[in-house]
């Protein structure tokens, strides 16, 4: 697969990061899932922006643009999940991103300039291949991508599965950063009955719930 030559689009022009105010970036990987409508619900109610890392689920994929015209930023996660296919070479890589690209343009019009490496940048999955992620991360950036890690975990990516202690854990996080940028995954349920909490604490606490773009302040982790 060839490397994308255009210019990527940004997903949403009202999904700006909110300036010199205090702000939160809640993100969601691996979705759409039959979790996403009911936090979509979620985020209304408070008024709250967030972003989603999304895959190629088709049987929920209705929802990526359903969340885009809920003014919601949408980025590139991956079409497969799959570490050992998508990191095997660079053009592997290409092919699984391009075909994320395409389901994104075809629910939401647009394609996005947001992305989250599976895993990670600092994943080590992918050290089969030595160095893919350092030239795919420079790669991105000159073809006018911004990628995203992440600087405050849930711990609902298997750490814990309880409701509370994703909460805790996404509220003790928040309080240590200006910017922070928090990892959670949408298609977990138990995730997602943490974020009304969280959406009330950041509120009483100053915060405002806002989308990435390409504004934002970066959140990389060190490339292993």
């Amino acid at each position: 697969a060839a490397l994308f030559s255009g210019t990527a689009i940004p997903c949403n022009a009202a999904a700006k990061a909110v300036g010199t105010g205090k702000y939160i970036a809640l993100t969601f990987d691996d979705g759409p899932s039959v979790y996403t409508e009911q936090l979509l619900d979620i985020l209304d109610k408070y008024n709250a922006k967030a972003t989603f890392f999304v895959t190629g689920n088709s049987e929920y994929r209705s929802l990526i643009g359903e969340a885009y015209r809920r003014g919601h930023a949408i980025g590139v996660h991956t079409y497969c999940h799959e570490y050992n296919k998508i990191y095997a070479s660079e053009d592997a890589f290409y092919e699984d991103f391009f075909a994320m690209q395409e389901v994104i343009k075809e629910q939401t019009g647009e394609y996005t300039n947001l992305y989250r490496f599976p895993g990670g940048s600092s994943n080590t999955i992918s050290n089969f291949n030595k160095g893919i992620i350092s030239r795919l991360a420079q790669q991105l950036t000159d073809m006018g991508y911004y990628y995203f890690d992440w600087n405050v975990i849930s711990g609902d990516a298997g750490d814990t599965t309880k409701t509370s202690v994703v909460k805790q854990n996404v509220i003790d996080g928040c309080s240590g950063f200006k910017y922070p940028v928090v990892l959670q995954h949408d298609i977990k349920g138990f995730s997602v009955a943490a974020v009304e909490d969280i959406l009330i604490w950041g509120h009483d606490n100053g915060y405002v719930f806002s989308a990435l773009s390409e504004t934002s302040p970066s959140a990389h982790h060190t490339i292993s």
